[in-house]
Formats: structure tokens, C-alpha cells, sequence
């Protein structure tokens, strides 16, 4: 079972460690305290949107990018997922660009998605 928790917390360390800064220094400037931030990272903790917006603020993360991440995150388990029991599940809602998945690869720590590069727009932030 894939636990929402679980890739939010991976995705807030992540962007922790990019950032080089500590768990206390963003409990603090979060205002939440370290053992909770913990928990959170460690996805023994499910966190309120009024928490996880503090610590958004403290990371300088828009929550948009964060659930954006997380949202990438739980496709391709999903899809690992999927890969694993042979059975694709349809679409819970019509995408908005559907791709043509020529191809699914999954190892213990990766999924490769190969679709053509038609397939795939880009788009520039």
C-alpha cells in the first residue's frame, strides 16, 4: 500500500537536504517542534495543511511544489505498483495530455516510463 504520509515526509527531507539546513533549523523557524518535524519526515506523522504551510514557509517551498512532487511521486508508485501485479488500473479522471506508455521498468528503487518524445510537451516555468 502506497501511504501519502510516507512520500510527503521523503519529499520535505529531500527538500531539507537540498537546502543544506537541518531539522532544528527549520523546526525553529517553522515553529513546530523537532521531534514532530521528525515524525513528519519520517511519515509516522500525518501532518494539517496549517503545518505543512508553516514548513513550506520555512523551507521557502510553495505547497503547490511540494504536492506537485509528492502528486509525480505516487504516479510512478502507482505505476510500479501496477508493473508488479500486471494489471494497469484505468484512470480515476480523463488526463489532460494522455501518453502512450511504450514501455514500463521497474526495479526495486526506479520506475523508467519510456513514452515517444511526441508525447511529451514541454513547457517552460
Amino acid at each position: 500500500m502506497i501511504l501519502l504520509r510516507r512520500l510527503l515526509g521523503d519529499v520535505l527531507r529531500r527538500q531539507r537536504q537540498r537546502q543544506g539546513r537541518t531539522l532544528r533549523e527549520v523546526s525553529s523557524s517553522a515553529r513546530v517542534s523537532l521531534g514532530y518535524l521528525s515524525e513528519v519526515e519520517r511519515g509516522q506523522k500525518e501532518a494539517s495543511s496549517e503545518l505543512l504551510a508553516a514548513i513550506c514557509d520555512a523551507l521557502d517551498l510553495r505547497m503547490s511544489e511540494l504536492l506537485r512532487e509528492v502528486s509525480d511521486e505516487l504516479a510512478l508508485a502507482e505505476l510500479a505498483q501496477s508493473a508488479a501485479s500486471d494489471t494497469v488500473p484505468p484512470p480515476m479522471r480523463p488526463m489532460l495530455n494522455p501518453v502512450r506508455v511504450t514501455s514500463v521498468t521497474s526495479r526495486p528503487d526506479s520506475v523508467t516510463i519510456k513514452a515517444p518524445a511526441e508525447a511529451v510537451d514541454v513547457v517552460a516555468a
